[in-house]
């Protein structure tokens, strides 16, 4: 609950709760699941903390992973029932899944890293998949990019050198929201 109270007031958007064991026990064999019982004990306090309305509570499950088709119904069902917004899908792979899981929660879902068999939005969207995380390839991108810039200055390279390969006014102006600091500039420091 006070993390809850702490994130909220720290102003996030939202905020999910796991029902994956961590930390992973000393010699343990990966991830487990809690209880259904302890995370839903977790979700209610949750949503009890939540003041503001507008913040979304979001269960996340592994059960895919580690249970079967029943278990992920039950704990889907569960989970609703505690108030939550929606529900994070770790570990759906197929199709079969996905739509079990629509069935089983009217609950928005969330899948995290998905297949191949899971890239037709029309279907997802049909089976009340709001949010379809691709994986952390844009990190990855840019880990990439930092490693070949640093790489290039240490084998002898220049800054005139990374010309093309750099963002230029165009695109830092939208990622760093120049205009946006203009306007708060003219508006408020007159």
């Amino acid at each position: 609950m006070r993390t809850v109270e702490e994130l909220e007031a720290a102003g996030v958007a939202g905020l999910t709760i796991e029902d994956t064991v961590l930390p992973i026990p000393f010699g343990g064999q990966g991830e487990g699941l809690i209880s259904v019982e302890e995370m839903v004990g977790k979700l209610r306090a949750a949503v009890a903390a939540r003041q503001d309305p507008s913040l979304v509570v979001i269960g996340r499950s592994s059960v895919l992973r580690h249970g079967s088709l029943p278990e992920a119904e039950k704990r889907l069902h569960a989970y609703q029932e505690t108030g939550i917004d929606a529900i994070f899908l770790a570990g759906a792979s197929t199709r079969a899944e996905v739509e079990a899981m629509h069935r089983a929660t009217r609950l928005p879902l969330i899948l995290g890293g998905s297949t191949p068999e899971l890239a037709d939005r029309t279907f997802l969207a049909a089976n009340g998949v709001r949010i379809s995380l691709q994986g952390h390839q844009p990190f990855y991108a840019a880990a990439k990019a930092v490693y070949d810039t640093l790489k290039y200055f240490r084998e002898g390279g220049t800054p005139a050198g990374l010309k093309d390969k750099v963002a230029g006014a165009e695109l830092l102006n939208i990622a760093l929201r120049q205009n946006d600091y203009k306007n708060w500039q003219q508006s408020y420091l007159r």
